[in-house]
């Protein structure tokens, strides 16, 4: 991972160089930093002021050692969260609580235990097109990986269930207020006015989700070899026996303390839902909400001082190479933005869209908005940069703009769930243990389905009447 991010600062880094460099007007709308469509500017890559001042924009070799520190500290509320989850984390695993439960729910469900997929899926789809949910399902890797195991499945059928359901619903986006809401309040469009037809993209998006990620799994159950990760989950298969047997789980034991854990995990889930949907609350209020969670964990699961704290600390050792790769990540985006290649790029494809048939248009703005996605990997930042200049061009194109919010949506979410850019889904390969090439490997067939389907949902939304 280190390596292949690496090689994208190397690359960012030289095109500060052949791409030019320029800039459009920033103006505030609802409280959010929004691009001013007809602004743009060249820039020179060298320039001097009149103070005699120098300012060169080509991103040199000490620019790019810089970076990485640079990422670090601008994602630092991304990275202290992950932090704060593994803490938290920690407890809660030292408590037994969540791993004697889902032997509890396995048994409940002795035979019919792959049901656990799809509810899961479901339920974190329907957080990612409700709330945005991304971030919050962190904790959750570290939870599945044993348990997909100790079902017969494996750490990659884990990382499914737990990125796959929550980034298809973030795509379909139907009153998601990081993605959906954002874009349409920027070019004035209220109300939501395709929340139905967004609802069946959401069936459509999480049902295939959730067909892909049930067969590999089962596939997996039947034979181990037939793991993408069989390899990297060996170690992992030596600790446990691979699917709990039925004398395991009949010997399995449910205490009183770890059902207390887990009504205390179950409250403080729902309080961060309602803090997310009714409060605004992001990165601050949710790692308060996951420091309580553990802290109150330890204490009703029968830890004491020294145990809560010492685990805290290996929790958050655990944590430590997913949230310096999400620094790292971010390093990519510090580069073009010193570069100031970014709105070139923007421009560029405004530029190019402009003359297109309205037939063509709609295929071409997906596909640029997934490349410029690789350097703007929020949702909500990515679409106060674009829509401002994509939303009037769309209509000027004969379509309605609910096509450049689809198309938003969608291609911004497939470059997350690809690049290694995406601090959360490297973060999240780094908790399971699965290499990148391997995600890539293993998931391209649903990645060829994500693309006609935003293709499709782009060109559908465009030629509704508006």
């Amino acid at each position: 991972m280190y390596t292949i991010i690496f090689a994208l600062l190397a690359a960012v880094t030289i095109l500060t160089w052949v791409i030019p460099s320029g800039q459009y007007q920033r103006t505030e709308v609802n409280g959010r930093e929004v691009t001013v469509a007809d602004t743009y500017e060249s820039l020179d890559k060298v320039s001097t002021d009149e103070d005699g001042v120098t300012t060169d924009l080509r991103q040199g070799v000490f620019d790019l050692f810089m970076a990485p520190t640079e990422g670090i500290q601008a994602a630092i509320d991304v990275v202290a969260f992950v932090f704060i989850v593994g803490g938290a984390f920690g407890i809660i695993t030292k408590t037994g609580a969540i791993e004697a439960g889902m032997k509890r729910l396995v048994k409940s469900l002795r035979g019919n235990d792959i049901l656990i997929i799809p509810i899961t899926m479901i339920l974190f789809s329907l957080g990612g097109t409700m709330f945005g949910m991304s971030e919050e399902t962190l904790p959750f890797f570290a939870i599945f990986v044993p348990i997909m195991i100790g079902m017969g499945f494996d750490s990659f059928t884990a990382f499914m269930v737990v990125f796959v359901g929550p980034s298809v619903g973030y795509m379909a986006g139907v009153v998601n207020p990081f993605n959906t809401l954002v874009a349409q309040g920027i070019v004035g469009i209220t109300d939501n006015p395709q929340i139905w037809l967004r609802s069946i993209y959401w069936v459509i998006l999480t049902g295939v989700g959730i067909a892909f990620v049930m067969h590999y799994a089962n596939k997996v159950r039947k034979d181990a070899k037939r793991s993408i990760v069989y390899e990297e989950d060996l170690a992992k298969r030596s600790e446990m026996a691979e699917g709990a047997g039925d004398d395991e789980l009949d010997r399995s034991t449910f205490t009183g303390h770890q059902k207390a854990v887990l009504v205390v995990f179950l409250v403080g889930m729902i309080v961060m839902v309602w803090g997310l949907v009714t409060q605004g609350w992001y990165m601050n209020e949710l790692s308060g909400i996951y420091l309580a969670i553990g802290i109150l964990s330890g204490i009703v699961g029968g830890l004491n001082e020294h145990q809560i704290a010492e685990e805290f600390v290996n929790g958050v050792k655990d944590f430590a190479y997913a949230a310096i790769i999400i620094g790292l990540a971010r390093a990519v985006l510090i580069i073009a933005q010193n570069g100031q290649i970014i709105d070139t790029i923007l421009y560029g494809l405004a530029t190019t869209l402009s003359g297109m048939p309205p037939a063509i248009y709609s295929v071409l703005l997906y596909v640029f908005l997934a490349l410029l996605s690789l350097l703007v990997p929020s949702s909500s930042g990515f679409a106060a940069l674009t829509m401002p200049i994509i939303g009037p061009l769309t209509e000027l194109m004969g379509l309605n703009a609910q096509a450049a919010i689809t198309g938003v949506d969608m291609a911004n979410k497939l470059a997350n769930i690809l690049s290694p850019m995406s601090g959360m889904m490297v973060a999240g390969l780094a908790i399971c243990g699965i290499p990148l090439v391997k995600w890539w490997k293993g998931s391209w067939k649903l990645m060829a389905f994500l693309v006609v389907a935003g293709i499709a949902f782009t060109t559908i939304s465009g030629l509704m009447p508006a």
